[in-house]
């Protein structure tokens, strides 16, 4: 799944936000202020946007960003394990999960 469109460039200040993370309301809210669309609208295409990515990664496709990234669906091995408590050892099975790698350009935005 690509998805590909000029970038829309909106500002908000970081101090702002109430917690160290962006949330999905804090997403609706800025939709809501900066594009206009009301309160319900923005929170359903937060929530659509999210879901088409998660459900994209299910299915083990992957979405690629553009100009921010890419999400990879990466299968790992089963393989031994230790409980770091007791030092038992315990077998750590098989698993898909998730990668992101930053695109050329979001790296170059971050290093200023």
């Amino acid at each position: 799944m690509t998805m590909e469109s000029e970038p829309m460039a909106i500002e908000f200040a970081v101090d702002s936000l109430e917690s160290p993370a962006l949330t999905k309301a804090q997403l609706a809210d800025l939709l809501f202020e900066h594009i206009g669309l009301n309160k319900r609208e923005s929170k359903d295409m937060v929530d659509a946007f999210f879901d088409l990515i998660a459900q994209s990664l299910i299915a083990g496709e992957d979405v690629k960003l553009s100009g921010f990234g890419n999400f990879q669906i990466r299968t790992k091995a089963a393989r031994p394990g230790r409980n770091p408590r007791t030092g038992e050892a315990i077998p750590i099975e098989a698993r898909r999960v998730v990668t992101f790698h930053a695109s050329s350009k979001l790296k170059e935005q971050i290093q200023g």
